[in-house]
């Protein structure tokens, strides 16, 4: 009940604060002002008109030509992102009450945004639709798109969307351009230790990728395997197995 009280006055905060904005922190690919209608008439029309624009800005910024839908990815590849980015995204509604709180109490004492605390979906709309700036502003635009998404999308195309965008590094966009670049290979086929190897480097592309730094990105892998033993996706020894199995790159 505190997590949700939380939530609720977070959402107050965010609402008040777009309000006294003017409209300042608009999402980027916000549709244009709507006729005025009468309250009592437009309330469905109005919610599909949000839909539409949403999930037509979505398809204008992700890249369709190497999409890979959720079912032809290994379950043990989705479980290690979760795991290792996000081990609470099926119980959120977008923003994760305790990483908020634990990045708001580190941000504080350095005095500026240090941590973020950021949920997959708030991962996936800053992706698509946010610069890197660490602000304020940024951050709260942030919050209110991923509080949208987990209103127009499920879970499931939300995990979808995020493995399609983000970056793996090595010039790797997307899950099916990681799998190509790295190992040759479809997402289908991946491993559970190539699996765990790739869900590790978004957190650092630059730093983890076994092109530039072998050893580190072992490191990352065992941190991802770690992750989803402590979260039941596997088991000790499955993850003792994985980590001590070869990786053939592709080059």
């Amino acid at each position: 009940m505190r997590g949700k009280f939380l939530l609720f006055l977070l959402i107050v905060f965010v609402a008040a604060f777009v309000w006294a904005g003017g409209g300042k922190l608009a999402p980027q690919f916000a549709p244009p002002k709507l006729p005025e209608v009468k309250a009592d008439a437009d309330s469905a029309w109005m919610r599909a008109y949000r839909v539409f624009a949403l999930k037509k800005a979505v398809a204008a910024t992700v890249d369709r030509k190497n999409y890979i839908p959720l079912k032809d990815i290994p379950l043990t590849l989705q479980q290690a992102v979760i795991a290792v980015e996000d081990h609470r995204f099926y119980r959120h509604i977008g923003l994760d009450i305790e990483g908020i709180l634990r990045a708001a109490l580190v941000n504080l004492q350095h005095g500026a945004i240090a941590e973020g605390g950021s949920t997959i979906t708030q991962q996936l709309v800053k992706n698509l639709f946010l610069t890197s700036e660490q602000t304020w502003g940024r951050k709260l635009e942030e919050v209110v798109l991923a509080l949208d998404m987990e209103l127009r999308y499920s879970k499931e195309e939300i995990l979808e969307l995020y493995l399609n965008s983000i970056y793996f590094g090595s010039g790797a966009n997307g899950i099916g351009q990681a799998s190509k670049i790295y190992f040759a290979k479809k997402p289908a086929a991946l491993t559970l230790a190539e699996s765990a190897l790739l869900a590790g480097l978004p957190n650092a592309p630059s730093l983890y990728s076994p092109y530039v730094d072998p050893a580190a990105a072992r490191q990352r892998q065992a941190v991802v395997l770690n992750a989803m033993a402590k979260y039941n996706y596997i088991g000790p020894t499955t993850a003792q197995e994985a980590r001590q199995a070869p990786l053939r790159l592709a080059k």
